[in-house]
């Protein structure tokens, strides 16, 4: 974590975060414990909590706690657990000694679980730091409704963040998390990737190097052409989804993939998610009682439909990478050092 350390140590002796009380929701991962033990040395007090039921790392979430960080996380929690981590982290019902008074949010769940159960005390925040697309979203939908009453920075649109962070860490990611989540032969394999964000990209540039024929989806008509100009054919959904081996969401948007969709794949066919939210594949459409779920490992599912069908789901919908892979620390570090 080159950039995050470098920053530590040319601000730990002014203490510039002194008097910050700072409720976190992220990924818990080895890279955002150097993240926030950084923050901790810079002068906050913090209480943390995941922002994904599967991406934390349990050895990471222990190390924290053994250092009387206040930490609330583990992997593989349930929705009810996970919004119990979040109010932890937001010290509700605690002492009235701790309540925070800045947020550090990925996706937007703190912020907006903040806005709905502490409402004086979010309106008190002196403000905001949100990394994700899905988390900028949301904000501007606050916003636009006049529940928006304190500054947020929106980390996201920093080039280091978009240039790097959402291209280059998605494009070393995505071919380790499909290959540890189901060892299959990538080359040859027709791969539809919705979305050509910076997300997209990586993906496309990625799977391409291996010997991958891409097909992309994208509605905005820079990026679809700058899909064209790359080498990618641009399709609708309903042209190729039969035909396609891997579906790979990447777009921010929700309900890209419906169960219509999921029932034209051929039998084999492997279904994720690369950006953050998990909403992307409808998920809830594919819970109903003719599918049949079942865990063949660790955040791999197997959804045979009433015809016969089986089609492989990765991590129920959430981003891939960080719950089936590690990340590249530089980038995490790049990200970190903006929020900072």
């Amino acid at each position: 974590m080159p950039g995050l350390m470098s920053l530590r140590r040319r601000a730990e002796g002014d203490k510039p975060l002194k008097g910050a009380k700072i409720s976190g929701c992220t990924h818990i991962t080895a890279q955002i414990a150097v993240l926030i033990e950084t923050l901790i040395r810079l002068g906050s007090e913090v209480r943390w909590a995941a922002c994904n039921i599967y991406s934390t790392q349990n050895e990471v979430a222990a190390a924290l706690a053994q250092e009387n960080i206040p930490i609330f996380a583990w992997t593989n929690e349930t929705d009810e657990e996970f919004w119990w981590c979040i109010s932890k982290a937001l010290n509700i019902n605690g002492s009235s000694d701790w309540l925070p008074n800045m947020i550090l949010d990925d996706g937007g769940d703190l912020t907006y679980y903040c806005q709905k159960q502490m409402t004086s005390v979010f309106n008190s925040l002196k403000g905001i730091v949100e990394e994700s697309v899905t988390g900028i979203h949301r904000l501007y939908q606050m916003s636009r409704s006049g529940l928006l009453t304190i500054p947020a920075l929106n980390v996201n649109d920093s080039v280091t963040k978009t240039k790097f962070d959402n291209l280059y860490l998605c494009k070393e990611s995505v071919i380790d998390s499909l290959k540890r989540c189901t060892d299959t032969m990538l080359g040859g394999k027709q791969v539809l990737i919705c979305g050509y964000g910076e997300v997209g990209k990586g993906c496309c540039q990625s799977l391409k190097s291996v010997g991958c024929l891409i097909y992309v989806t994208e509605i905005d008509p820079i990026c679809a052409l700058q899909a064209c100009m790359d080498g990618f054919k641009v399709v609708r959904l309903e042209e190729v989804i039969k035909q396609i081996d891997i579906v790979i969401t990447a777009t921010g948007n929700k309900s890209v993939i419906t169960r219509e969709h999921v029932e034209k794949l051929k039998t084999g066919a492997i279904l994720c998610n690369m950006g953050h939210s998990n909403t992307e594949i409808d998920i809830e459409s594919l819970q109903q009682p003719d599918i049949l779920w079942d865990d063949v490992r660790l955040n791999v599912q197997h959804l045979t439909f009433p015809s016969g069908k089986r089609v492989t789901l990765i991590a129920e919908g959430r981003i891939m990478n960080l719950c089936c892979s590690s990340v590249p620390s530089f980038f995490i570090s790049v990200t970190a050092s903006a929020q900072v």
